[in-house]
């Protein structure tokens, strides 16, 4: 077997080495690329006269692919990190996905995940989609197929990439009803805009942005008022998944930077027929999207025919079902990674910060500002505490082996926040900024 020293060595000008003589030489420096692979790579190379550069290039192929990462960014749910972080592993057993054991007949997907979660937010019912835009795209089309929907002009959004409300609406079959300006809506606006098309009311959180000044928005008790008796039912796409504005599973209540964010239990107690929202961000799962309030209005979403196209599949649902299992045990900061991750006190994380920064040579420690991320809480930061390096080592700190490290760069100079490292992580970012 030749050696990555002796392929260094060779030139396109003597003679190239064997495809399999090449692949398996770089298998001694890419051992997680399977043997195929690196034949295609090998192949590629000697075509292309350049395989001195072969184990760039299997680099370059690694990098490609779906793999852990520590997030050194301060973002704790970082929408190009799969947002809320997960531990990810393979059952090796079969599930009751679609079995019902007390009878041993087919069973449903959606009696499950879909009603411990409904059980968490005090809602009727409640099913799982593959993300929000599934959830709200849903509704529309089992509700409002071919009828208006009233939409604040200020709630006409565009979040994520591209997911515009006019657009969803038009793609789901329902018509599009503006009410009230940008910046002032009232509930009076929705009553007189209500017709024989009219069929629901849907309050989007602008998660997102934020409208500052001269505002007024209808909050969804006075809007639930001023349709009592209309027959037009109040959706509220709430987003980002917090399930309780009193976080009951914190055991000191609710953080300060969570003020003023909707919660699924509120919402639905205030007048809401069903809220939907994502269960990757504050809910803290895998990606996901919730439909849950009135019983018959979830049931008539869950037969509509986008329910077998929009639907999870076991994993997910396992994974969300474990999810809420820790909220309903009150257990969700040991159990999930989010809420975890945003319970550590910068105390803890200056005390990380101080013994990483002894044992490295110009890196220095200093209090920093994490946020939310994922579209959710515009403008609101949460205390952390990091490293800084200078210059711009990110290209670097991204190639790091066993696991690549994301951090934030500002002003040549590379910001490390503890916030979202995992204190297991603190011996490879040592060792990364070491080979710095």
């Amino acid at each position: 077997m030749r050696s990555r020293t002796s392929l260094r060595h060779m030139t396109p000008s003597i003679r190239p080495p064997s495809v399999d003589v090449l692949a398996r030489s770089l298998a001694a420096d890419h051992p997680t690329l399977p043997h195929p692979l690196l034949v295609d790579l090998a192949r590629q190379s000697i075509a292309e006269r350049t395989w001195e550069n072969a184990s760039a290039h299997a680099s370059a192929l690694e990098l490609t692919l779906l793999q852990p990462v520590i997030n050194a960014t301060g973002v704790v749910l970082h929408t190009n990190l799969g947002r809320a972080p997960l531990a990810y592993s393979q059952p090796a057993r079969y599930a009751n996905l679609e079995l019902d054991l007390a009878t041993g007949r087919r069973g449903s997907r959606h009696l499950h995940a879909g009603a411990l979660i409904a059980r968490a937010c005090g809602a009727e019912r409640a099913i799982v989609v593959n993300n929000n835009a599934s959830a709200v795209m849903l509704v529309l089309a089992a509700l409002a197929v071919g009828r208006e929907v009233l939409v604040s002009r200020g709630e006409s959004v565009e979040i994520g990439g591209a997911f515009r409300v006019p657009e969803v609406m038009e793609q789901s079959g329902a018509i599009l009803r503006d009410v009230g300006t940008t910046n002032r809506t009232r509930p009076a606006d929705y009553v007189n805009a209500i017709n024989d098309r009219s069929a629901l009311a849907l309050k989007v959180h602008p998660s997102n942005y934020r409208v500052e000044g001269f505002t007024e928005a209808a909050e969804t008790a006075d809007l639930a008022a001023a349709l009592a008796g209309s027959g037009v039912d109040i959706v509220a796409d709430i987003g980002s998944g917090l399930l309780d504005a009193a976080c009951p599973w914190l055991p000191g209540g609710p953080p300060s930077w969570l003020a003023g964010e909707p919660a699924a239990r509120q919402t639905l107690a205030d007048g809401a027929a069903l809220v939907t929202f994502s269960t990757d961000k504050l809910f803290g799962g895998p990606q996901g999207g919730v439909i849950a309030g009135r019983a018959d209005l979830v049931d008539r979403c869950a037969r509509h025919p986008l329910m077998r196209a929009l639907r999870p599949g076991g994993l997910v649902l396992a994974a969300l079902q474990d999810t809420v299992m820790s909220y309903l045990r009150r257990t969700a900061t040991t159990d999930i990674a989010f809420w975890r991750t945003v319970s550590i006190s910068v105390e803890m994380l200056r005390a990380r910060a101080i013994a990483l920064a002894d044992e490295l040579s110009g890196v220095r420690h200093e209090p920093m500002d994490g946020l939310p991320g994922a579209g959710s809480l515009p403008g609101v930061t949460i205390a952390s505490y990091g490293l800084v390096v200078a210059g711009d080592h990110s290209t670097a700190l991204r190639r790091a082996r066993p696991v690549p490290i994301l951090a934030r760069v500002r002003d040549a100079q590379t910001y490390v926040d503890l916030r979202t490292i995992d204190p297991a992580d603190d011996h490879a970012v040592a060792a990364a900024l070491k080979a710095l």
